[in-house]
C-alpha cells in the first residue's frame, strides 16, 4: 500500500519526538518563554499531538509498495546490454564493459564473441563465403591477409575491377544472385578487403569498401547489357575463383586467367548448335507419341526457327522478337504436317518445337533467386520469362489461326486425349536422354559434364513416368519430385567437381518441361475456347513452378548432407533470413 503521509511528515515527528524527550530549552540555555516561540509557520503541523498528549510509540520502518514492485523471494532480472553504435570509435568503452585485462570492449564485438569460421580448401568456396555472406558485417572475421600482395591503396581499385569482372560472367551466364554475391565477396575478401559489401540485381552489379570508419567509401558498379549462354566459361570461372580464395594466386595471376578465359572460343561451333536444336524438338515429339517422320519434321522445324533468330540476333532486334521469329517454323511446320497427316502427329510436331523455346533455364534462376531473399532479382528475372512466352505465344498462334484458315479441321481437334493416352517407357526413356544430350550442347557444357547430365536427365524422365504413368499421381507434383532428385544429384556432383550445379542441372530438367500443356493452351485459344485454354496455361505455369521449386529444394537438401563451414561448437552454420511473422 502507498503511504499517504507528507513527504516530511517523518522527518519532523523525529525531531519533535527528540525535543519532548530533552529537558525544556529554559533549564539548559536559560532562555525565556519568548526566545522558544516558533519562528515560522514550519513549526506547526495538523500531524503534531496538542501539549499534554503523550506522543505514540515510534512506527516500524516504512516500506512503500507498488503494484510495479517485485515480489519478496524473486531475483531482480540482469539489466540489459547496451547495444553499442556503428558511429563510436573502435576504443570506444561507451556502453562496453572493460575486459579482465584492462583493455576496452570493442564496439564491434557481437556479445558472446565472435564464431570461429574453417576456411579450410575441404569445402567448396560457396559455402565458405556465403557463409560469411550472410552474417553481419560486425561478425565477420579478419581476412587472413596474403603475404605477396602489397597492401597499397593503388590495388584497392583492382581489386574492385576484378571483382565486378567476375561477377558479370556469372550473373551473365545464368547464374544465382546469391552465388554471384559469395563469388564476389569472396575475390575482395582474399584479398584482404575486409569491410566490403556486394550488391547483385538483375543487370547491375556494385560493391563497396570501407577501409575504416574515419575513411570515406569506396564504391564501383558494373552494368550487365548482354547476356549469353555458356557453362564452359561459367566452370572455368568457378575454378578461378577457387584459386583465388583457396590457394592465393596473385592479383596479376587473377587478371591472367580471367583474360583466356574470356579469350577462349566456344567449345561447340554454330552448326552443332543448330544440329543440337533440331535433336532437342525431335526427341521432344518423340516423348509425346511422334515417328520417325514426326522426328524429322520436327527437327526441320526448329532447325529452321534457330537460324532465323540468329538472324535477328544479328540484325540487333531485341529478344522478344527473337523468340517471335523462332516459334514460328515448328508450328508451321506442324500445321502443313497437318494438312496430309493425322492431326495427333501434327500437334506432336508443335509441342516438339515448343520444347527448344521455353526458357526453363531463366525460369529456375528467378525462383532460386526469390527463394534465397533477392526478390528485387527474382521479379526482374520473371518478368523477362514472361515476356520470352508471350513472344511463344505470339509466334505459335499467328501461326495457328493462319492454319485454321486453310484447314477448318482444326477447329474441332482434341489432341490432349490422344496424346495423354501415350506411354512406351523404353521410347520415352531414349527420347528424354537424346532430349538432355542435345541441351548440354545448346548450354556450351564442358565435355566431361555432358554424360553425368544425360543420365541425370533420364533418370528425372523414369522418376515422373513411374510416378505419373504407374502410380497415377498428379503430374504436378511428379514434376517437383522428379525435378527435387535432379537438385539434389546436381548439387551432389557440383560438389565432387568445385563448379556450379547448373551444367548438372539445365539439361536434365529438359524432359520435364511443359511442353504439350503449353500448345494446348495456345490451341484452345486459336479455337476459340477460351476457358480451356487458360486451365491449360495454368496448368503449364504450375508444371514450370513445380520444376523451379523442386530443383531449389532438391539443392537445399544436399547442403542438409554436405560437410560445411563450422561457426562454434554449437551454432548452425548457414544462416538465413528470419520469418517476417507478418510485419
Amino acid at each position: 500500500m502507498v503511504s499517504l503521509r507528507p513527504p516530511g511528515h517523518r522527518q519532523g515527528y523525529e525531531e519533535r519526538r527528540a525535543v519532548a524527550s530533552d529537558p525544556p530549552a529554559s533549564e539548559k540555555d536559560g532562555e525565556s518563554p519568548e526566545d522558544r516561540k516558533p519562528h515560522s509557520d514550519e513549526a506547526h503541523s495538523a500531524f503534531t499531538p496538542p501539549l499534554g498528549v503523550p506522543y505514540p510509540p515510534a512506527p516500524e520502518e516504512e516500506h512503500p509498495t507498488s503494484e510495479f514492485a517485485l515480489p519478496e523471494g524473486l531475483r531482480p532480472e540482469a539489466p540489459p546490454e547496451q547495444e553499442s553504435s556503428a558511429f563510436s570509435p573502435p576504443g570506444s568503452t561507451t556502453g562496453q564493459t572493460p575486459l579482465p585485462g584492462g583493455g576496452a570492449g570493442s564496439a564491434f564485438t557481437p556479445p558472446h564473441g565472435i564464431p570461429v569460421i574453417s576456411l579450410a580448401k575441404e569445402t567448396p568456396w560457396q559455402d565458405r563465403m556465403r557463409t560469411m555472406l550472410r552474417m553481419p558485417v560486425h561478425e565477420r572475421p579478419t581476412p587472413q591477409r596474403i603475404e605477396h600482395i602489397h597492401e597499397t591503396v593503388a590495388a584497392v581499385p583492382r581489386v574492385l575491377d576484378l571483382t565486378l569482372r567476375i561477377g558479370e560472367i556469372l550473373l551473365a551466364g545464368g547464374e544465382g544472385a546469391e552465388d554471384v554475391e559469395a563469388a564476389m565477396f569472396g575475390v575482395a575478401h582474399a584479398y584482404g578487403l575486409e569491410r566490403v559489401e556486394p550488391t547483385v540485381t538483375f543487370t547491375l552489379l556494385s560493391i563497396s569498401y570501407q577501409p575504416s570508419l574515419v575513411d570515406d567509401p569506396l564504391t564501383a558498379s558494373r552494368t550487365v547489357r548482354r547476356r549469353g549462354v555458356d557453362y564452359t566459361r561459367l566452370s572455368a570461372v568457378f575454378r578461378l575463383v577457387d584459386d583465388i580464395t583457396s590457394d592465393g594466386i596473385t592479383l596479376e595471376e587473377a587478371y591472367r586467367g580471367l583474360a583466356e578465359i574470356r579469350r577462349n572460343r566456344h567449345p561447340y561451333p554454330t552448326w552443332a548448335l543448330t544440329l543440337a536444336s533440331g535433336l532437342l524438338s525431335g526427341s521432344a515429339s518423340m516423348l509425346v507419341g511422334g515417328g520417325l517422320l514426326v522426328f524429322l519434321a520436327a527437327a526441320a522445324g526448329s532447325m529452321l526457327g534457330d537460324r532465323l533468330a540468329w538472324l535477328a540476333s544479328g540484325r540487333g532486334l531485341p529478344e522478344f522478337y527473337q523468340f517471335v521469329v523462332a516459334a514460328m517454323p515448328p508450328a508451321a511446320m506442324g500445321v502443313t504436317f497437318g494438312l496430309v497427316h493425322a492431326n495427333v502427329q501434327a500437334s506432336a510436331v508443335i509441342t516438339g518445337g515448343l520444347f527448344a523455346l521455353i526458357p526453363g533455364r531463366a525460369l529456375v534462376a528467378a525462383v532460386h533467386d526469390g527463394l534465397t531473399g533477392y526478390y528485387i532479382t527474382a521479379s526482374a528475372r520473371l518478368l523477362e520469362v514472361g515476356y520470352l512466352i508471350v513472344g511463344i505465344v505470339v509466334g505459335v498462334l499467328t501461326v495457328l489461326y493462319i492454319g485454321l484458315q486453310l484447314n477448318p479441321g482444326l477447329r474441332t481437334l482434341k489432341p490432349q486425349e490422344a496424346l495423354a493416352q501415350y506411354n512406351q517407357p523404353l521410347v520415352q526413356i531414349g527420347a528424354s536422354v537424346l532430349l538432355a544430350l542435345a541441351f548440354c550442347v545448346l548450354l556450351q557444357q564442358e565435355r566431361h559434364t555432358v554424360l553425368a547430365a544425360t543420365l541425370n536427365g533420364g533418370v528425372a524422365w523414369v522418376v515422373f513416368g513411374a510416378l505419373a504413368n504407374i502410380s497415377r499421381l498428379d503430374p504436378v507434383p511428379a514434376t517437383a519430385i522428379a525435378a527435387g532428385l535432379v537438385g539434389l544429384f546436381g548439387q551432389l556432383l557440383s560438389r565432387y567437381r568445385y563448379v556450379s550445379a547448373l551444367p548438372y542441372v539445365t539439361a536434365a530438367i529438359g524432359p520435364l518441361l511443359p511442353g504439350s500443356a503449353t500448345y494446348f493452351g495456345l490451341l484452345n485459344f486459336a479455337q476459340g475456347n477460351l476457358m480451356d485454354g487458360i486451365a491449360s496455361l495454368i496448368k503449364a505455369v504450375s508444371l514450370a513452378l513445380a520444376i523451379a521449386v523442386g530443383v531449389n529444394l532438391g539443392s537445399e537438401t544436399a547442403r542438409l548432407f554436405l560437410r560445411v563451414p563450422a561457426m562454434g561448437e554449437t551454432g548452425v552454420a548457414r544462416r538465413a533470413a528470419k520469418r517476417t511473422r507478418g510485419f
